[in-house]
């Protein structure tokens, strides 16, 4: 069997200098603001994620720009770009691909999927069945898909995007904690300022803003930062105070499950990512403090059942944000 797998449309570079990377990022950074106006933390999470080749589940009610901003992502970084809008109807075939016969061959042939893609929006993930959903789980773990015994490598780099509204739990499938625990962040977007919505109103009146977006970074540069990532220096107390609010996690009244080990290292991973972004070579204790929640919350257990997914994302977040608060900041 052969595989025909889409190729990136940016063309190959060398890799630049390290101050040239940065000053990459930045302009990443500028340009996905020109679209997504007044949310810079956002976009620097998005970024966070990217860096340390996580994944990212947005979740926040319709029409504050989480498509927009996927999108605008996937437009600064080049590459190929693929939306799914996932429903109770779409099958895993529909995600990774599927085998055809070829009559002119004699054999099989495999028609590759949506997945083989640089960015990946899974639109409204909760609205399809946990089969399909569970398509996701090699592809955000390992890279790689497996169709008929045969492992299919991923393009490099490779990010999704996934969206969902907590605030809407009719006809929804709740991902299930182990596919939660794959993406790295989960954030979201909120309302825009007045003066910023005002501006976004302006600007939506004409073309689709996307459109006027270029690619502003080169795949080799990406990986570059992305491998400069893992040389982020952790200091050892630093890593005891990370530690410590893991394993208060794990013994708090209010969590059934606390953070296991696999979210440690992903929360790890993404405090280098986070100092990479500010331009720093080491992390600092608002590395880890900063993003205790968008790394955490998701991953951790509640005692008590509650109505809605907002109300146990909220009261998640609640539980952790007291434990965050107890622990002593090293000096």
């Amino acid at each position: 069997m052969s595989a025909s797998v889409p190729q990136s449309s940016t063309p190959p570079q060398k890799s630049r200098e390290p101050k040239d990377a940065i000053a990459s990022l930045r302009a990443l950074e500028a340009n996905v603001a020109k679209v997504i106006r007044g949310k810079d933390e956002v976009i620097r999470l998005c970024l966070t994620a990217l860096l340390a080749r996580g994944h990212l589940l947005i979740e926040d009610i319709p029409g504050v720009g989480k498509t927009t901003l996927a999108r605008a992502i996937a437009a600064s970084v080049g590459g190929t770009f693929r939306r799914v809008q996932f429903t109770s109807d779409l099958l895993p075939s529909d995600i990774v691909g599927v085998s055809m016969f070829k009559a002119d061959k004699q054999d099989f042939e495999f028609r590759p999927g949506p997945i083989f893609s640089n960015i990946i929006l899974a639109d409204e993930i909760n609205r399809t069945t946990p089969r399909s959903q569970s398509a996701l789980l090699e592809a955000m773990s390992e890279g790689q898909v497996s169709v008929d015994d045969i492992t299919h490598n991923l393009p490099d780099p490779f990010l999704v995007i996934a969206t969902q509204n907590p605030a809407e739990h009719f006809g929804t499938y709740p991902l299930p904690e182990s596919q939660m625990d794959r993406f790295l962040l989960r954030i979201r977007i909120g309302y825009p300022s007045p003066e910023q919505e005002r501006a976004i109103m302006r600007q939506r009146g004409a073309a689709d803003p996307i459109k006027e977006l270029s690619p502003v970074i080169d795949h080799d540069t990406l990986r570059a930062l992305q491998d400069a990532v893992e040389g982020v220096t952790i200091s050892d107390p630093l890593l005891d105070y990370a530690m410590a609010i893991v394993e208060a996690t794990r013994n708090s009244p209010r969590l059934e499950v606390g953070v296991s080990t696999r979210g440690a290292i992903a929360w790890y991973r993404a405090a280098q990512a986070r100092a990479m972004v500010d331009g720093r070579e080491f992390c600092v204790p608002d590395d880890f403090k900063e993003l205790a929640i968008p790394a955490l919350a998701h991953r951790c257990v509640l005692n008590s059942a509650h109505d809605s997914l907002a109300s146990v994302r909220e009261e998640g977040e609640s539980a952790l944000g007291e434990i965050v608060s107890r622990v002593a900041v090293p000096n």
